[in-house]
Order: structure tokens, then sequence, then C-alpha cells
């Protein structure tokens, strides 16, 4: 058995992270001396207990290949701790999963980025500003990492998508579960523009003690967590505990002082959280004006998205100073009432805007 098989496999039994694990090669040398040491050798080393004991003798190769073999049908990728895909956010933190099963893709430039959270019974408040905060941010190149629940999270994921940026959700079950039920097409399109990621083994049911797992995911990938509404035992409250606990910055969207769903972002204020009202607030507190530096990748998304390759020419034709819309006309080789349909394509998706006296500069 090799790293990965051993990681997968040890991930599969359940319970082991990556501080019980070191406690295991510490005591036993070696992965193939994990899976052969009696139970009362493996119940010696500290945190393991008998349960976990008796899962780890039970544990077969046939088991790990079935695992494996049904992640390829998924179209799903595996990442262990050791590889170099896995995400150096997530590295960092205390005891990070052992393993991440990944539908879609990580990149480099998920490093930047934000999680936003909030209740699943949200208001239209908390889900206009989710989605409203989501795409301006995602405009600036962050990538926007959630949970995919009900409510804000999945406000928060969809403003991403219609921003053409980049999602992760983190979902707190195995991809045989994905939950909820009606977010299934909603996972599968922000695996064409981002990730979906599970810690769990394939099979994981959605149990009420996973997402406290997942949360500390969320965060653990992100330099900081905007709580755009949460009552006072939310699970958004959970994000932000671990969010302060791995060093990341906590955000707060202050609401109605009357309001149950918002006692605790307001809580959170008043606890030291920072207050947001504008994206520039979170962007000025990550240390992050550069921001528009990073959009680049943004405006390639926006333009892939349903877009033809005449977009992207007229959009290179149109620079950050202003330019006379005849001479775009001009360079363009299109007729004029071509122009017209692609330049009001590109104003909606906020590449282009028009300024007085028919000229036309870049929205970032």
């Amino acid at each position: 058995m090799n790293k990965f098989e051993a990681l997968v496999s040890l991930n599969m039994v359940g319970e082991i992270g990556s501080i019980r694990l070191g406690k295991l090669l510490d005591y036993f040398g070696s992965f193939e001396n994990i899976f052969s040491a009696a139970p009362e050798k493996l119940i010696a080393v500290s945190g393991i207990s008998e349960n976990v004991a008796r899962r780890i003798r039970a544990f077969k190769k046939e088991d790990l290949d079935r695992e494996l073999e049904a992640a390829k049908k998924l179209g799903l990728k595996i990442i262990t701790l050791d590889d170099a895909e896995y995400p150096e956010n997530l590295k960092n933190i205390p005891s990070p999963p052992l393993v991440l099963y990944v539908k879609g893709e990580l990149e480099k430039e998920d490093n930047l980025s934000v999680g936003i959270v909030g209740s699943r019974k949200a208001s239209y408040y908390g889900l206009s500003s989710a989605e409203k905060f989501s795409a301006e941010l995602a405009q600036c190149g962050l990538t926007i990492v959630s949970g995919m629940a009900r409510g804000i999270d999945t406000a928060a994921h969809r403003g991403a998508l219609k921003a053409g940026g980049r999602t992760i959700a983190i979902i707190g079950s195995g991809f045989k579960n994905i939950y909820p039920e009606e977010n299934i097409k909603l996972a599968e399109e922000i695996a064409d523009h981002g990730a979906v990621i599970s810690e769990f083994s394939l099979n994981t049911e959605p149990l009420r003690e996973n997402f406290p797992r997942r949360n500390r995911v969320i965060s653990g990938l992100s330099l900081g967590v905007l709580v755009v509404e949460a009552a006072k035992n939310s699970g958004a409250l959970i994000t932000a505990d671990f969010a302060l606990e791995q060093g990341r910055e906590v955000f707060a969207l202050p609401g109605k002082i009357d309001s149950d769903s918002s006692f605790g972002t307001n809580n959170l204020i008043k606890q030291g959280a920072k207050l947001v009202t504008v994206k520039e607030d979170i962007l000025e507190e990550l240390a992050l004006p550069l921001a528009v530096n990073l959009s680049t990748t943004t405006v390639k998304n926006r333009l892939k998205q349903d877009a033809s390759s005449e977009d992207a020419h007229l959009y290179s034709l149109i620079s950050h100073e202003p330019v006379c819309f005849d001479e775009v006309l001009e360079k363009s080789s299109l007729n004029i009432s071509q122009v017209y349909e692609i330049l009001l394509r590109l104003q909606m998706k906020k590449l282009v805007k028009q300024l007085p006296g028919k000229q036309l500069i870049r929205s970032n």
C-alpha cells in the first residue's frame, strides 16, 4: 500500500486527522504497520478509540478499490495532504483534512478567496446582500467559498457564477449524498466554474456532526469570512469561530436590531468583527487594493461565458483610456448593428462602459 492509498484508506476509516495520523506514524513507523497492528496496540496510541481501532483492523483493500473506482466514475479527483495541488491556505490550518475529493478544478488564484456564509432561513435582505457582495468580490478576481447550503450559501455561489467568477463549494457529505438535493444542479455549475470539495468518503451521509468539520474547511480556504446573516445559534457563527482560530479575518454585515436573523452578525460586530457595508471594506482589510490587477482572470472567465470570438476581439479594441466609438467600429471590421449588439453584451457583463460623447472604456 503506497502513501496515497494509505491516506485515502485512513480517511475512509474516519475520525483520523493529521494530528492522529502523526501519532500513529510516530508509534508504528509506517502505514503498513498501522493496518497490520493488533487492536490493543492501536488503542495504545493517544486519541485512537476502540471503535476506530476496530475499523482500521476491519478495513480491506477491496474497500479502497471500490472507492477509487466509484470516484473515477463520478469524475472526481482525490488530492491528499502531500500533493502539490492541495490548497496552500488549507494546508496551514490545525489538523487539515487528509484527503479532498474534488469535482472541478482548483487553481492557484484560489489562494485569494473570501468565504461568504449565513443563515439557511435567510431574509430577502440577506439573500440579495450575499449575492451582491459575492458578485462584486468575484469581479475583483477573488474566489468565493461557501457551503452550498440553502439560503445565504446558495446566494453567494450564484452571485459569483452570475459575475463570471470562480466559486468553491464545501459539502458536509460524500459525493454520493449531495445535500441539499435541490442543489445538485448548482453543484454541477460550480464544478464548471471552480470546484466542489468534500473531505468525506463517497457514501458519507449529511450527518449533523459533519457540518462543523465542513465549516473549518470553508474558513481554512479563505483569507477572511463574511457572515451575511446569522441567528443566535447559527452554524455560520461556528465558521466565524474557526476563522478566528485559524487567524483569518471576520467580517459581518449589520442587520436590523430587532431581527432574530441578524442577532449573530450584530453580536459579531460588537465582539470586534469588521463591519461591512461595501466591498472595499473587505478589500482594504485584506490589504487587497490590487484587486483591479486580479480582475484579468475574471474578465477572461466572463468572456468565455456564452461569448463569441467577436466579443473578445471587440473587447481587445477598448482600453483603460477612453476610445471613440467610431474608431472601435472602424477597427472591428463589423457593421454598426453587430458592434452595438456586442457592446451591449460587454456592458451587461460589466466589462465595458460608455462615457459621454460616444467614448468607450473598460470597466476593469
